[in-house]
């Protein structure tokens, strides 16, 4: 905003020279694993965190030695579709540099976590092989472009994910930083001057991140309203796309404290023609660009910029600069946000197998379980792709039926695709604790252990088989998207968390905080009545999300505007 003074992040951006600034130095610079915190927040636009292990900082604060730095290093892959030649890569590099482990994300790509400073250009270039990259996979830019998780589904999923690849590489950053930091691309003349070579973004880029992902009803796994900008497929008569409902608004962080600052799912602002999607997307990304606040970060998200301005003028804007109005919203239905597990056949009579992967975690674990190495056989035999869901799970896609048997084979031979409750296959969680420097809590290595006592409770009732969403974030951030959660669960501080209740099954309300500051034992303990009433009350079909609203357990979210209003339960157990 003109009136205001901007943040130091928007002094950085446009002094960077285009995401330069010094990271060549930085990151050359032999006498610390870590980088100053002008280079660190440029790394994002790279695909990079600087991060240290929390759980080594008392000792070695104790030692006087520097925090244990190490960089997580995200892959930008739009509609999480990576070939077995590049997943062999990327095991390799994970066996090599970043502690045996592969880290797959809720927008469907791949962490790396514990990358030394002094292998960071090495990683990059290995993967740059295969032809992956990291650029912009974080940072004020067009994040990862989600889409369906298996395009070999049908030919309208196929059709999408091509669309979603082609407005990632749309939207992805012009400058050759990358290449000449990490790659040792040649330097381009001037380029770090050049005043056109960001035609969209511009020197300062976006206010905030900007997520964009495409979906196609009945499923809605992207949870495409939680995207800034999202685009549902309508499917017409004859098997064709007839156009896109576009959503706008969308993201899920806030600040615990903090009311002005909420999550929000997007409103449905009309529908446009396939022709004119990428006109409607750049009309929506240059209008958050040129009026998302650069003053303050925490309000610089398009669902703010959405209620600062609002709907009607939001909308008049995009058919200002898309070249006419969005038409109507067509009528679509969702039924859900989550997987479909075990084996499916597709239109071409190829077959697909999704897997289970708790919390997107891939490692061989102590217990038998062989997941990383089992997906390194499977990646080594397979001749089809390998899709990551943004549910954090995998398919192993595009199976001829002769090889079947053999995918078959090595799955149960390093036990990958062992059974899990109705429960633990609805869960996710961030990585949080020890490596995310937000985290206020455990996440990813707690859930776990929560859900097998969750799951006792819901035994007791006859509930074992009950699909009920359940998401657990380290920190109000919101990665895992718990706001959009039957039960969510949002780190506060050590071992204590907010319980929100009353989302939709197929992520379309948000739900509401019903009990705060928590710890294991006390979650456990307010779910117990709640899970009591259901299986008492319940009506035919009613998810358990929409039975707490009715119940009167927490009162309806209507918008993100309300979702801290009317907290708290409404019904005594």
């Amino acid at each position: 905003m003109p009136d205001k003074e901007l943040s130091s992040m928007e002094h950085l951006k446009a002094r960077s020279h285009y995401l330069r600034g010094n990271l060549a130095e930085d990151m050359a610079d032999p006498l610390t694993g870590g980088v100053t915190e002008d280079s660190a927040q440029l790394l994002k636009f790279h695909g990079m965190y600087l991060q240290d292990d929390r759980d080594l900082r008392p000792e070695r604060t104790k030692k006087k030695l520097e925090k244990a730095f190490g960089f997580m290093i995200r892959i930008r892959l739009p509609g999480g579709v990576i070939t077995p030649q590049q997943w062999l890569a990327l095991d390799e590099v994970a066996r090599s540099y970043a502690g045996e482990t592969l880290r797959l994300t809720t927008r469907q790509t791949f962490q790396m976590h514990g990358v030394l400073k002094f292998n960071v250009k090495t990683v990059l270039k290995r993967i740059n092989q295969v032809a992956l990259d990291t650029i912009a996979a974080c940072g004020d830019d067009t994040r990862g472009v989600m889409a369906v998780s298996n395009p070999h589904q049908s030919r309208i999923h196929a059709v999408v994910y091509d669309i979603a690849r082609r407005t990632s590489l749309h939207f992805k950053p012009k400058t050759h930083a990358y290449y000449e930091i990490f790659l040792d691309g040649e330097k381009v003349a001037g380029e770090g001057e050049r005043d056109d070579v960001e035609t969209i973004y511009g020197k300062t880029y976006m206010p905030r991140k900007f997520k964009i992902g495409f979906a196609v009803p009945p499923s809605n796994d992207i949870d495409v309203f939680a995207q800034d900008l999202g685009f549902i497929a309508i499917v017409g008569k004859k098997n064709a796309i007839e156009g896109w409902n576009v959503t706008v608004g969308g993201g899920m962080g806030m600040t615990h404290g903090e009311p002005e600052t909420y999550p929000r799912i997007g409103d449905v602002l009309g529908f446009c023609r396939p022709n004119d999607l990428f006109a409607v997307a750049e009309a929506v990304c240059t209008i958050q660009r040129d009026w998302g606040d650069r003053s303050n970060r925490k309000h610089a998200r398009l669902k703010y910029t959405l209620d600062d301005h609002g709907v009607d003028v939001f909308r008049a804007e995009i058919a200002k600069r898309a070249g006419g109005p969005l038409e109507k919203a067509r009528a679509f239905k969702f039924t859900s946000n989550g997987d479909r597990y075990g084996w499916t056949e597709g239109e071409n009579g190829k077959h697909h197998l999704t897997l289970f992967v708790e919390n997107g975690r891939l490692r061989d674990f102590p217990d038998g379980r062989r997941l990383l190495t089992g997906m390194r056989r499977v990646a080594e035999a397979h001749d089809g792709e390998i899709r990551i869901t943004p549910n954090q799970n995998l398919i192993i896609a595009n199976i001829a039926p002769e090889n079947r048997e053999t995918i078959e084979r090595l799955v149960a031979d390093h036990r990958m695709a062992e059974n899990a409750t109705a429960l633990r296959r609805n869960s996710m969680a961030c990585v949080a604790l020890p490596t995310c420097g937000l985290a206020l809590a455990e996440s990813e290595r707690y859930l776990p252990n929560l859900v097998t006592k969750i799951e006792e409770r819901l035994a007791a009732y006859g509930l074992a088989d009950e699909n009920i969403t359940l998401r657990m974030t380290g920190c109000p951030n919101g990665c895992a998207r718990p706001y959009i959660a039957e039960i969510g669960l949002v780190g506060k501080g050590p071992d204590r968390y907010n319980l929100y209740l009353g989302a939709a099954f197929d992520g379309s309300r948000m739900n509401k905080l019903y009990r705060e500051d928590l710890d294991g034992e006390a979650i456990v303990a307010a779910l117990d009545p709640v899970f009591a009433a259901y299986a008492k009350e319940r009506q035919k079909g009613e998810r358990f999300g929409d039975f707490t609203v009715r119940a009167g357990f927490v009162a309806k979210t209507v918008n993100g505007l309300d979702f801290h209003k009317d907290v708290g339960a409404k019904r005594t157990a």
